[in-house]
C-alpha cells in the first residue's frame, strides 16, 4: 500500500498518526533527559565503580566475602551415591535426574559398584514419542486456522531435548532401561542442538502437509503419519544408534566380583531392577506463590507422549514441601528436583546462596521483588532439574542447607551443588516425591479435579 493511501485510510477511520508511530506523550523529552542524567553524579566513588565494572565480571566484584567465608560442607542427613553423570551440551537434565534417582536405588538394593543407566537409550524413545505427539497434535488441530494459539504453539515446539518428570515415568514404563554400556552416548546425544533443529525442521514440513490434507480420511492420515515417523526414526538411528531389543549383562558386587550373567530386554531389566509404578507412585509438588496453594493443576498438552500423562502437580507453601523432602532423605530416597539454577550461583565452588552476591551495594540500588513478583514478571522460573539428596538440620530439626547431585560432570563438591535454605525458599520450584511421604493435606488435594492451564503458560518451560 502506498503511503498516501495509508494516510487516507487512517483519517477515514479516525485514527491519529500516533496510532501508527510514536506517541506524542510518554517519550523522553530533552527536559526529562536532563533530569534523568542527574542520577549519575560522577563522584570519585562512581568513577571507581565504573572503572571496576567496565573491566571485570560483575559477579567477581559483587561477591560477599562474609558469606563466602561462612561455608560448612557437613550434612546431617545424606543419601549415599556413587559417581557423577554429565549431560554435556544437551538439555537432558530432566532425564539424567530421573535416571540418577533410580540408579541410586538400584546401587543400594543390589550392592553394585559405580553404575550408570543409558541416557541415550531413553532419549531416543523420548524424541520419537515427541515427534508423534507433534504430528498427532497437528492432525487433531488441522481444521483450526494457522494463527490459532494452539497451532502456533505446536509449530513453535515441534520437538526438543528438554522435559520434566512425566517424560521419565511414561518413557521408562513403556520402553524400560538399559545399562550405559549397552547403548553408549554419541556426539549427537551429547550435543543435541543440530539434530534437534533438523528433526524439528522436518516435522514442521510434515505438519504443513498434514494440515493441507484436511479432507483426508482418518486411516489415510494415520498411515501417512506412520511413514513420517519412519523417516524420523531413521534420522534418530543415524544420530543416536538403534536401541537394543535384548542384551546380555553381568551384574557385579561392590568389589567388582561377577555375581550373575543374564540376557534381558530393556523392559525385563526395568522390571527386575526397578519394578516400580512410576506413573502412580509419585506426585509432583510445586511452590508457585503466584497461584493459589492447596490446588491441583494440570498443564494442557504438556507431556512427552501423545498417550502419556499431562504434567499435573500440587501447589503448596514451601515449608510443607520441605517437610516431605526431609522425610524422603531420612528414608534414603533421592528426589527429582528443579529450580532456577542460574540465580546467585558460584559455579566454581558449587554454591547457591542469596547472600553470596551483593549486587545492590555494588550498583548503589536495591532489588526488592519477592518470589511471586519475579514469577509474574518472568524474572524467575524453573530452568534446571537435579537430584535432591541431602539436608543439614539444626538442633530443632530445621533445615540449614541442602545438596543436590548435578549432571554436569565432576567439579566443585565432586559434581554436587550446595544451597542455603534461604536460596531453596526463593528459587526452588518443583519436587517429585514418593506418595508414601506425602501428607494428608496433599492426599486431599489429589482428589480434586485439576485446574487446567494452557501449554504455553510461561511458568512451564521444559527443564534443560
Amino acid at each position: 500500500m502506498r503511503k498516501s493511501n495509508l494516510w487516507i485510510t487512517a483519517l477515514a477511520f479516525g485514527f491519529s498518526l500516533s496510532a501508527y508511530g510514536q506517541q506524542s506523550e510518554g517519550g523522553i523529552s530533552s527536559g526529562m533527559l536532563q533530569e534523568i542524567k542527574q542520577a549519575y553524579k560522577g563522584t570519585p566513588a562512581d568513577k571507581a565503580i565504573h572503572n571496576a565494572i567496565s573491566n571485570n565480571d560483575i559477579n567477581k566484584l559483587a561477591v560477599n566475602n562474609d558469606s563466602k567465608n561462612n561455608f560448612d560442607p557437613y550434612f546431617s542427613h545424606r543419601v549415599k551415591s556413587k559417581g557423577i553423570t554429565n549431560q554435556k551440551s544437551s538439555g537432558r537434565c530432566w532425564l539424567f535426574t530421573g535416571l540418577n534417582v533410580i540408579r541410586a536405588q538400584v546401587i543400594a538394593k543390589y550392592n553394585l559398584p559405580e553404575f550408570e543407566l543409558s541416557q541415550n537409550y531413553n532419549f531416543f524413545w523420548d524424541q520419537l514419542e515427541k515427534a508423534n505427539l507433534f504430528l498427532q497434535g497437528i492432525i487433531d488441530t488441522r481444521e483450526k486456522p494457522i494463527d490459532d494459539k494452539m497451532v502456533e504453539w505446536l509449530f513453535k515446539n515441534p520437538i526438543g531435548d528438554g522435559g520434566q518428570f512425566t517424560g521419565i515415568s511414561d518413557n521408562l514404563m513403556k520402553y524400560g532401561i538399559v545399562p550405559s554400556d549397552v547403548m553408549v552416548e554419541t556426539y549427537s546425544s551429547e550435543n543435541t542442538s543440530r539434530m534437534s533443529n533438523l528433526i524439528g525442521l522436518k516435522l514442521k514440513e510434515y505438519g504443513l502437509e498434514l494440515r493441507d490434507a484436511k479432507s483426508a480420511k482418518t486411516n489415510a492420515l494415520a498411515k501417512r503419519k506412520t511413514e513420517m515417523l519412519g523417516e524420523i526414526y531413521r534420522m534418530l538411528v543415524l544420530n543416536l544408534g538403534e536401541p537394543p531389543t535384548k542384551f546380555t549383562w553381568t551384574r557385579k558386587d561392590a568389589s567388582g566380583k561377577p555375581v550373575e550373567t543374564k540376557e534381558y530386554t530393556p523392559q525385563s531389566f526395568y522390571q527386575e531392577f526397578v519394578g516400580e509404578d512410576l506413573k502412580n507412585n509419585y506426585v509432583m509438588l510445586m511452590n508457585d506463590p503466584s497461584r493459589d496453594y492447596y490446588k491441583l493443576y494440570e498443564i494442557d498438552f504438556d507431556r512427552h507422549a501423545y498417550d502419556g500423562k499431562n504434567w499435573t502437580y500440587v501447589n503448596l507453601p514451601i515449608e510443607e514441601i520441605k517437610e516431605m523432602a526431609i522425610a524422603s532423605i531420612k528414608d534414603s530416597t533421592m528426589m527429582y528436583f528443579s529450580c532456577d539454577v542460574g540465580k546467585f550461583f558460584d559455579r566454581t565452588r558449587g554454591v547457591l546462596d542469596v547472600d553470596y552476591y551483593d549486587y545492590g551495594s555494588l550498583m548503589g540500588t536495591t532489588f526488592g521483588m519477592n518470589k511471586k513478583q519475579r514469577i509474574q514478571t518472568f524474572a524467575s522460573g524453573s530452568s534446571h532439574a537435579m537430584t535432591l539428596m541431602a539436608v543439614d538440620l539444626d538442633d530443632n530439626g530445621q533445615p540449614k542447607k541442602w545438596m543436590v547431585e548435578n549432571s554436569w560432570g565432576p567439579g566443585a563438591n565432586n559434581g554436587h551443588l550446595i544451597m542455603t535454605d534461604e536460596w531453596f525458599n526463593e528459587y526452588m520450584f518443583r519436587l517429585v516425591v514418593n506418595k508414601k511421604f506425602i501428607t494428608n493435606k496433599v492426599k486431599e488435594v489429589l482428589k480434586q479435579t485439576p485446574t487446567r492451564l494452557p501449554a504455553w503458560d510461561p511458568m512451564f518451560a521444559e527443564e534443560e
